[in-house]
Order: structure tokens, then sequence, then C-alpha cells
């Protein structure tokens, strides 16, 4: 049973409203954001409007704001940013959808003037817009807006869009718009792109940028970002009507070749039935690196092989994917596809071809998380001499998979990290290294027959006549 004085619901209620109140005023004294969620309370208490009202007044603060805040002090403006965002959320819009929505666009539109004068390194002011614009989508299906409406604002929000706070707008709200809301923004947008950024006199021209192409003015990248706003607007109206034509047509015939932009229209033919036109776009595409294949472009291409009926080219392609890359979930739909017994053979002949790729350690890395720790402790044997110590990341999970039941090979994996830290001198990684050097203690009485590897023994006599002056390290041994 929980004592009485735990900090808790029920023990806090038992003091009373009266000392509640008070404990409350002393605590938010001082504390700005404390007071404002309090009122933000008292006002949901005289209703949503009184609760839109305190946000509405809280915004436009907060738009007015001009002093810059460091990366390690966001933290006071993301609370503020949160509070107002979930009470419009939960005492607003449950009751006043419209004014919901009004504020949520209000919310949206300080993205801009917050993200000028906030670092935000650690993505936590962008994570508040982002459930801002999450929740604009769930607010404006009760609204019931006028959709011409809507469709103006987004409209005028796609215009203002220099930090991506209203990225996939058009989709999320595209259900909401239907087919006249979305009739009335294609408009707009295509008006847009009859009007290209004026051209001002040579002497007028302001100077935002350096490049390797020279001097880079602001009607250029006001350009630039008209043109993208068109370009991306078109594509998310077509995706939101279905019309993969029009989709397509955003892309000029030289861009079309692009993999991963030929496996987006090949996808998109696909669903719509046209898997013929799909495989033309995914043969036609072109890859100035030949060795490295778009992952998209992959996956998409099986998927239509498959749908018009080539299945054992995809099983080729298949086992070509997993031969380039060593790509297991490749190799994994190869050998589903097998009949009995020939999935066996695939499998071992599949592992034998990683003992002999060309990276050790991505052979490593497939074969401890396949897993194979047969073939893993046969490679890290064969290839100690390539284990990368710098590469603890692989390494280290690679040891305690093998140590059980190979502890040579576990053994080796761990000198490799320790050689890497002394020879580097990673002063950082000393506690690490000391720490493996411990476990290679442990290991050595688990081994049989080193043959010609180095006995623990021996390893560590060595490992003192070489860097026997790094105190650091041989004090964490210690």
């Amino acid at each position: 049973m929980a004592s009485k004085k735990t900090l808790n619901a029920k023990n806090l209620e038992a003091l009373g409203a009266a000392r509640l109140a008070e404990l409350l005023i002393e605590i938010s004294t001082g504390n700005a954001a404390s007071k404002r969620h309090l009122r933000l309370e008292l006002a949901g208490a005289l209703g949503p409007k009184e609760v839109a009202r305190d946000i509405r007044k809280r915004l436009a603060t907060i738009a007015r704001s001009r002093s810059f805040v460091e990366w390690d002090r966001t933290r006071p403006l993301v609370q503020d940013l949160e509070t107002q965002r979930n009470a419009i959320v939960t005492k607003v819009a449950p009751k006043e959808p419209e004014e919901a929505l009004d504020l949520m666009w209000r919310f949206l539109g300080l993205a801009a003037s917050i993200y000028e004068r906030c670092d935000d390194s650690n993505g936590s002011v962008g994570d508040v817009f982002y459930s801002a614009r999450e929740d604009l989508g769930e607010i404006a299906e009760s609204a019931q807006q006028d959709t011409n409406t809507l469709a103006d604002r987004v409209f005028e929000a796609l215009q203002d869009n220099g930090y991506g706070q209203y990225d996939n707008l058009i989709p999320l709200l595209s259900p909401v718009l239907g087919s006249d809301g979305l009739l009335h923004l294609k408009k707009h947008i295509l008006e847009l792109a009859e009007h290209p950024v004026p051209v001002p006199p040579e002497e007028e021209r302001e100077v935002v940028g350096w490049g390797s192409g020279g001097e880079t003015y602001a009607h250029e990248m006001a350009e630039r970002s008209r043109q993208s706003t068109v370009r991306m607007a078109l594509m998310d109206i077509a995706d939101a009507e279905g019309d993969v034509d029009a989709f397509i047509a955003q892309y000029d015939a030289k861009t079309r070749k692009v993999p991963k932009i030929a496996a987006n229209i090949a996808e998109r033919l696909l669903a719509a039935g046209r898997a013929e036109d799909a495989w033309g776009f995914i043969e036609r595409a072109e890859s100035r690196n030949q060795s490295w294949v778009p992952s998209e472009w992959q996956k998409v291409r099986l998927d239509v092989l498959e749908a018009i009926g080539r299945g054992d080219e995809a099983q080729a392609f298949r086992l070509k994917c997993f031969q380039r890359s060593l790509a297991a979930d490749h190799l994994r739909a190869y050998i589903k596809r097998l009949p009995d017994f020939d999935d066996v053979e695939a499998e071992d002949k599949a592992m034998d071809y990683a003992l002999t790729y060309p990276s050790a350690l991505s052979a490593l890395h497939f074969l401890i998380h396949w897993p194979a720790l047969e073939h893993a402790a046969q490679l890290v044997i064969n290839r100690a001499d390539e284990m990368d110590g710098d590469h603890y990341e692989i390494l280290t999970p690679t040891a305690d998979a093998l140590a059980a039941n190979y502890p040579l090979a576990a053994t080796l994996a761990l000198r490799a990290m320790i050689d890497f830290a002394l020879g580097a001198a990673r002063s950082k990684r000393y506690r690490h290294a000391a720490r493996h050097l411990l476990e290679s203690e442990s290991l050595a009485g688990q081994i049989e027959e080193f043959g010609n590897v180095e006995q623990h023994v021996t390893y560590v006599t060595n490992l003192k006549a070489k860097h026997g002056r790094k105190q650091s390290f041989w004090q964490h041994v210690e």
C-alpha cells in the first residue's frame, strides 16, 4: 500500500482545494510558463471561446518576439508552444472546431519567424510544428469549412513554406477539400505557374549568396521557390485525384529516367493497373553509378516483374540484388519462393558467398544478423586482418553473439577493437578497450586450440611492450 506521503493525485486531493490553490500560486510564482498554463485552465472553465481569446493573444505575443534562442535554451519555447497547441486541440476544437482551425493556421504561421530566431539543432521545435500540421488535418475534418475557403488558405500557406512547416499539406487535407476544393486549389496553382518572378533592373538586384556559378540573387531564389511550389503542389493534387499522367507531366523526359523518380512513377502506374507502362519507366531508368541501385527502384522493379508474369526474372533479380549488397530482405524473399529442399541449398550457397564478399565488415554484419554464426566465426578467423576495429558498432555485437560457442572468433573481434583504440591513441575508448581485454581473458579458458592466433598471455605481453606507456588504459585494466 502506497504511503500517504507518496506524490500522487489521490494524496494531493486530500489536501483540499484551498491548500492546493495556495500551493499552485506558490509554485507558479516566478515561472511564466506555469502561470500561462494555469491561466489557460481558468479560461477553460469559462468556455472554449475564452480559451481561444487567450491563445490568440499569446500567439500574437510570440509573433512579435525577436530575441534569439540558442539550441540549449529552446525548452521553455517548446513548452510554451506545446501548451498553446495542446489547448487548441483539447479545449477549443471539441466544441468550436472552426475557431480551432483558425487558431491552428495562426499557430503554424509562427513557424517561419520562430525558425529564424532559434537554433533547432535537436529538432524539438520542428516536432511541435509537425504535430500541429497533423492536428490541422484532424480539426479541418470536423470544422466543415467551405472547401474553396480552405483551398485559399492552403494556397496561401504553400507560398510561405520556407522551413517545410507545410510539407504534405495537400495529402493531409485532400479528403476534406474534396474534388471541388482540389479543383479550386489547382486553379490557383496554375495561375501561379503563369506568373514568373519579375527580374529587377541590375542595379536593384539583391545578392543573397555566392556559389560556383557566381552570385545568387533574391529574385532567382524566389523564382526557384515558385517553380518548386507549383511542381510539388500539382504532383500532390494529381495523387489526390488519382491522375497518374498529371503526376508524370511534372517531370521532363530526362528527369523521368532518374531511378528514384522512375520508381515513383512506376509505383503509381502499377497501382492504377498499368503494369506494362510501369515496366517501360523502370527499364528506361538510367544510373550513373551502376554498382549502386536505389532500393526503391529495386523494389518496384520486382513488383512490376511479378505483375506482368515474369516471376523467373524477378527471382534472378532478387538474387542479383542480394549478391550486390548482401541485402537480407532480397535473400529472404528469394528463398521463400523456392521449392522445398531447394531453399536449404540456396541459403547455404548464400552464406558461402558472403564469406568471399569484398567488404568483410559488411559480410560480418549480414551473417551476424541473418543469423549464421558459424559462418560469421569463420569469416572473422579467415579475414582477421580485415576487421577494422574502428567499427565497434559491428564488432561489439559480433563478439557478444559469438562468445558462447565461438570464443576464438569473439576474441579476435575484441582484439581488433583493442588494437585500434591503442594504435590510434583514442583515449576516450580506453575504458571500453580495457573491458574488451578483460572479456578476452575470460574467453581464453574456453578456447581449446588457438592455432596461428597468439594465446592470451602472449597477446597481453606484446600489448604491454607496444603500448606500456599508455597508463590511462592500463589503469582501467587493473
